[in-house]
């Protein structure tokens, strides 16, 4: 049985049918004028009245001399997180050949995708470290051309330390366009661009809803909605700090839902209260309030299991774990994106560079999918070699199975082998 202290509005987020038939407009646009399209949608859009998009080497030298000390040596620490995760992740991985029958060989290959396009927006917030997250990974999986793409943040071009964050991380080429005109760009080959196989990026609801259009011309990495958390808690954890952890998140939008799981009401009650206070200081809290009135919720449940049970249906994005079981949490969950374990971790660590990615699936998409890793930028492919042997002695087999299905072209490609075969044997 579950409690709630605090429950979501009664509100369906469903894609809007004037965004949807918007953003296809336009890419039906710049798949038909290209360049011109572009250039207009970043005039009208973006204010970039520049004939360039791409960024120079005086532009990239210069962002380079803008960051700080620190500032470089923080990120240089994320990255080497992010990439030594990276690079354990592509170990995991490997080619083999076996013989499974007589004669039979069957391989696997594990090829990089050849082009890639990683978007870093420029909204609320310049999310510096999603370049890491795509680009560096990408180079780790050994991507050969990868291209960074971020709207102006003014009329001088990208946000310096977005610029550095693409370059440093291993951009090819950065260019300087943003929205759903930069994922039209990389999908179609525009304004220099070379046509990509896959793009990857967070991203407003147009980019989003620009990503899902695109898919199949193109690879996405994942399909994005607003980010989520859910802290399953008992009161051995500190309500102060999951208050903190919740608010973390909801400061992302005003529709970036914040969930906690509790088996101690009197705790659930606590961590409310703390909001409350918490909210009257933070300095985004005009975003934070808005998120956690319409979106939040607290549930109050039996046990560890039903928790578990009830956090694997919600399958959120980020799911941290606050508890006297922990280890066991870790054991049982299922669906998520990616877990926290014990307070000594939060979202925001896992979010700038830690070393696990940040782009992670949201929507309950956690019940089937992973998030952003080094594997999607690979595409693992089959092959077979067989000896003459083999394959007349299978080649009846298939023959029967392509008959079965009404196949019949099928069918005589196994027969003449059969024939071929037995006739080389005379």
């Amino acid at each position: 049985m579950v409690r709630y202290l605090k429950k979501a509005e009664p509100e369906l987020r469903q894609h809007n049918r004037d965004l949807v038939e918007r953003v296809r407009a336009m890419l039906d646009d710049i798949e038909e004028n290209r360049d011109a399209a572009v250039r207009r949608y970043a005039k009208d859009l973006d204010r970039w009245e520049r004939p360039e998009f791409r960024v120079t080497e005086a532009e990239i030298a210069a962002a380079r001399k803008a960051m700080s000390a620190v500032f470089k040596d923080d990120f240089a620490f994320c990255k080497k997180q992010v990439t030594e995760f990276a690079k354990r992740q592509r170990d995991s991985l490997h080619e083999f050949e076996a013989e499974v029958s007589p004669g039979i060989m069957l391989g696997q290959k594990i090829i990089p995708i050849e082009t890639v396009g990683c978007y870093v927006p420029g909204g609320k917030y310049p999310l510096i470290s999603a370049a890491i997250m795509s680009v560096a990974t990408a180079k780790v999986a050994g991507v050969p051309h990868v291209i960074g793409a971020a709207p102006p943040r003014s009329a001088d071009g990208i946000f310096p330390a977005t610029l550095y964050a693409l370059v440093e991380s291993g951009a090819d080429e950065v260019y300087t366009v943003g929205g759903v005109q930069a994922l039209g760009a990389m999908a179609y080959g525009c304004v220099g661009m070379r046509p990509v196989d896959m793009i990857t990026g967070p991203g407003n609801p147009y980019v989003a809803e620009a990503k899902r259009q695109l898919f199949g011309l193109v690879g996405i990495d994942l399909p994005a909605g607003p980010t989520e958390i859910l802290v399953i808690a008992d009161d051995s954890a500190d309500p102060a700090l999951v208050a903190t952890d919740l608010l973390g998140q909801a400061e992302h939008g005003p529709d970036s839902p914040a969930w906690l799981i509790t088996t101690s009401e009197r705790f659930g009650r606590e961590v409310m209260t703390e909001i409350d206070r918490q909210l009257v200081t933070l300095p985004t809290r005009a975003i934070a309030e808005v998120s956690w009135k319409r979106w939040g919720e607290v549930a109050v449940v039996e046990d560890d299991d039903a928790a578990i049970a009830l956090s694997d249906q919600y399958a959120p994005e980020h799911l941290e774990i606050q508890t006297r079981r922990n280890d066991y949490y870790l054991e049982a969950l299922k669906n998520y994106g990616s877990l926290f374990v014990g307070e000594e971790s939060t979202v925001a660590y896992g979010d700038k560079g830690v070393g696990t990615n940040h782009t992670l699936p949201t929507g309950r998409a956690g019940r089937y999918t992973g998030g952003l890793w080094v594997g999607k930028f690979l595409k693992t492919v089959t092959y077979q070699k067989l000896t003459t042997e083999a394959s007349q002695r299978i080649a009846p087999v298939m023959g029967r199975m392509c008959a079965a299905e009404g196949m019949m072209a099928h069918e005589r490609t196994a027969t003449v082998r059969v024939e071929r075969y037995a006739q080389r044997r005379r």
